[in-house]
Order: structure tokens, then sequence, then C-alpha cells
């Protein structure tokens, strides 16, 4: 590719540097070991954790909003912003009571009717939350204190939908921002997290600034994930936008910037021969690449132009675009969910593996009535996975037979425009990259991506009755072994309908200084219980 080529050609140091060294105010010893500079993987474009479901987005609300409950790393839901829940017998009520000492931004107390109105947006646009919504009697309010969920029928998995990690998550706002339409951008980032967000110094495009919130109370408990007392050790984190990688790399190397979210595999050896960086993989749980079809417009309308894709496309040509020749950081994946997990199937998954066969995928995409009209694809040239990505599927498609609309644009963009359902023509698209968590494809409950709900899906709005009916299923399961039955009849009913089409399992890499400590692993970079030394 284009970009390995380039990088491969910087070497040492002084090459890294002299790609735009980053010019930063200088600070008293006191002051800088009180701020961390953190390269977040993509520009914060917007922040409105419900409107959409960027990780970017996700990451920086974590740091702003609490949730009732949070997911630890045994993939447990503890108690966060809740002091103690009950439930009925019957598993129809639920009550909630929240612990003391909770506020706002603002100072105002965090109230149960504030909770209660974060949850009612928040279930507007979640698949979980839609779940519960479909089924709840009433959502209210009983004192200031605490707020009763009743519902039709038992909802076992409830402190999960409430707790976990994937977007969008239940955070906490106050009740005047919740009843902002869930389908229109908060103006507002009043949080109840350990961090505020300072809105004056938000420069699109460049730096967002969170500050210490003093009057914030963690749990006791050990912080694990999004769970337990979220301790802030440093007074300032900012976040510092750098697209291009060799940038951030010669500003991790310099001392500009204390950590760099996703370096890019390329750039890693060079990082670890530095005797002031640490390295290490970000998340044992990985990820999974998407190459998103929109279901709704033509030719991807078509299940036979979708698995035109599946019988053409290489993970390997994608994983190796992506992390270069370290075998150790990819696997293959004929299936959805996240290897070496429980739940992890290759029911279905004949047609993505094996020798590539273009002849097939032709026949197939002539089958759906593909005439060469052109084939939008929206590739973000400032996050390294989907640029590396996109350049395959272009030249995937052309292979095709595919008359290729190749939008080079940056992230922010892809994540408002993906949400248009006009045709590609008229502002919509058919094809954009992503990824996705490992944390977030380990069962149906919280991968948002393969569901198949037509409108109320995720971008490219698939409609599948028979995934609905395996979810369904999942969630009725009262054993592991039946979880896992529905599970490989999920994974098969995915791949005929083609959800989407998965372009492999990758690990990323995360790099920091070495006066930096409590640098934890997971799905997301977690600030609370980070410190630094000057």
């Amino acid at each position: 590719m284009h970009r390995r080529t380039l990088l491969k050609g910087l070497t040492g140091l002084g090459g890294l540097a002299a790609t735009g060294g980053l010019s930063m105010p200088a600070l008293s010893q006191g002051a800088a070991a009180r701020t961390l500079r953190f390269v977040p993987q993509a520009n914060l474009a917007n922040f409105d954790p419900i409107w959409g479901t960027q990780y970017v987005v996700r990451n920086a609300a974590a740091l702003v909003w609490d949730t009732l409950y949070g997911i630890d790393d045994k993939l447990q839901p503890q108690r966060q912003m809740v002091e103690a829940e009950e439930v009925s017998d019957d598993g129809l009520t639920w009550t909630f009571r929240l612990r003391p000492g909770l506020r706002f931004h603002d100072g105002e107390p965090v109230l149960a009717r504030d909770a209660v109105a974060s949850l009612n947006r928040w279930s507007a646009r979640d698949p979980m939350g839609l779940m519960l919504k479909a089924i709840q009697n009433e959502l209210t309010s009983v004192d200031d204190k605490t707020f009763k969920w009743s519902l039709k029928q038992a909802y076992p998995k409830m402190l999960f939908a409430l707790g976990k990690n994937s977007t969008p998550c239940a955070f906490i706002m106050p009740e005047r921002l919740a009843q902002t339409d869930p389908f229109k951008q908060i103006a507002e980032y009043t949080g109840s997290g350990p961090m505020k967000f300072v809105k004056d110094e938000w420069v699109p495009g460049a730096k967002s600034v969170f500050e210490k919130f003093t009057d914030y109370v963690p749990r006791q408990e050990k912080a694990s994930w999004l769970a337990g007392g979220k301790q802030m050790l440093v007074e300032r984190v900012e976040w510092v936008v750098m697209p291009d990688p060799a940038t951030a790399a010669g500003a991790l190397q310099n001392g500009e910037v204390d950590w760099w979210e996703n370096p890019i595999t390329d750039l890693v050896p060079v990082l670890k021969k530095n005797r002031n960086i640490s390295v290490d993989i970000a998340d044992p749980l990985g990820n999974i690449g998407s190459f998103r079809m929109n279901h709704l417009h033509p030719p991807f309308n078509h299940v036979k132009a979708r698995r035109a894709v599946l019988a053409a496309l290489s993970q390997e040509d994608y994983m190796r675009a992506l992390v270069g020749d370290d075998a150790s950081l990819w696997k293959p994946l004929p299936g959805f969910f996240t290897p070496d997990t429980p739940l992890y199937s290759e029911e279905g998954g004949a047609i993505l593996k094996g020798k590539r066969d273009f002849a097939a995928a032709k026949k197939l995409l002539a089958e759906s009535g593909y005439s060469g009209q052109p084939v939008t694809c929206l590739v973000a040239q400032d996050q390294p996975i989907t640029k590396a990505f996109g350049d395959v599927t272009a030249d995937l498609l052309k292979q095709m037979g595919m008359n290729v609309d190749f939008i080079a644009t940056d992230w922010g963009t892809v994540g408002s425009r993906r949400a248009q359902k006009t045709p590609p023509g008229q502002g919509g698209w058919q094809v954009f990259h992503t990824w996705h968590s490992g944390a977030d494809c380990i069962n149906p409950a919280a991968y948002n991506a393969i569901r198949g709900t037509g409108d109320n899906a995720w971008f490219g709005w698939p409609t599948s009755a028979a995934v609905e009916k395996e979810v369904a299923a999942w969630f009725d399961a009262k054993t592991p072994d039946e979880e896992k039955a529905t599970v490989d009849r999920l994974n098969n009913a995915a791949l005929e309908d083609v959800i989407y089409a998965p372009t492999g399992f990758f690990l990323s890499y995360t790099a920091w200084r070495k006066n930096i400590s409590g640098i934890a692993k997971g799905p997301l970079p977690f600030f609370w219980g980070v410190s630094k030394t000057a």
C-alpha cells in the first residue's frame, strides 16, 4: 500500500519528527505532571454518545458521564451510580436506588428523574434499550433517589444492558439535556462523571480538553474497566488530534505527548527501540474488521450482490494492509463472534474460506441486477484502520467489475454521513468501513452490528427475520449449550443474509511514555488510575 511504502522510508527519529513536529506551549514541571496529553484514534468531531456510535465519542463520553452500572474486566456488570437494586420474584419490576453524593458538573444533585430521562433517550437508539422499550409498562421516578422499571415480561440481562461498554452506553445526563430528541445532537455537555468537558477549548480537528471534577465521588472498589472507583490522578487530560501517524510517533518520542491510543504496526519497531516508551497490545479481545453495505439501495439491497463480496473478499489482504507481515496480530474470521470466546462460531463460514472465486462473484453480481452504476464508498483517511481497509475495497470492487465512487473523507464525516438513508446520489452511501471491539462481539446482547431489525438496525439497516429469531432464542436460552446452539444458527443466518462482511480479527497496539503508569488493557482507554511523573 502507498501508506506502508511511505512509512518504511522513515528511518530513525529525525525522519519522524520532521514530518510535522507538534507545537506545544511550555508548561512548568508541576503543571506538566498534572496534564496528560493523549493522541486519540480519531478526531472528536461530535460529542453526543447517544446520537452516534463512534468509539472515539464513547471513549470521551466515559470521562464526562457516568453510568448506573459498569462492565468489569470479567465482563460482569457491577454497580456504579446505583447503590442497590431490587427485582420482584416474577422478574417484572426492577427498583433502583442511587448512591449518595452524586452531582452533575453544574453542582446540581443527580436525581432519579435524571436517570429516567437518560434511560428514555438511550432506549430510543440502543438495541438492548429498544428491546426493553418494547416490553416496558412504565419507567418512573419514585422519589429523588429511587426509580422503578415495570416490564410486561422478564428481562434477565437488565444489568448488562445498563452497564455495557458497547455504544450507545446508558450515560446519565441532567433531565433537561436528556430530553433532547435522541435523533438530534445535544449542544450542552454537563456530565456526571470524573472529568468535565472544557467546551471553550474544544477545537474539532485539533484538540479536546477535560478537567478533573473535584466533586465527583468515586466508588471505593478498585477500578476495573467501566466499574469501580474512577480515581482521577491527573488534573487535566488533553486530546491532541494527529491524523498523520508519523507525526504522532515523533511527538511521542520527543515527549510532546504522553500516550498514543493506536500506533500503526509499521511504526511499532521504531517506538520499541526508544527506551522512554512502552508498547503493548491494547486489548487481548482485539477487534473485528467490518465491510458495511447499505441494504436499502442497489446494488447491495440484493443479497446476491452482498454474497458476491463474500465470495471475492480476501481477509488476508485486509489484515496485511493493516498490520503488515506479523501473522500473530490477526486471524481469519469466517463468522462474526470474537475468537477464543465461548460463543465463537464458524457455522456457514465456508464462503469466506479457501481460494477467492471472482468468477462466482461476478456471476452473483450480474444476477443481482447490477448494471454499472457508481458504488459510493466512504473511506476515512484520518483513521488508519479504515484507510487501509478502504484501499483494499476499492481494488476489490474494481476487480469484480464495479464502478467505484471513492469518497476520501474524514472519520467525523463518515460518522455523520453513514446515518443518511437517502440514495447515494443524494448524500447517501453504499459502503463504509469500521471495526468492532472484540468485547462487543462476545454475544448477541451488546452486538449492535449483528442485528437485522431493518430501520432500527445499525447503519446499513439490514432486515433478517432469521437473525432476529436466533437473537431472541439466545436471550431465552437456559444453558450454555443452548446459547452456543443459537449462536451457531445465528452466525449461519447472518452470513446467508450478509448482515455485513467481516474482514478479519486483529489486535492493536497502544504506546505511552514510561513516566506514565496505570494504563490498563481493555476495549477503550481508561484514564482513571493513570498517573504521570514530570
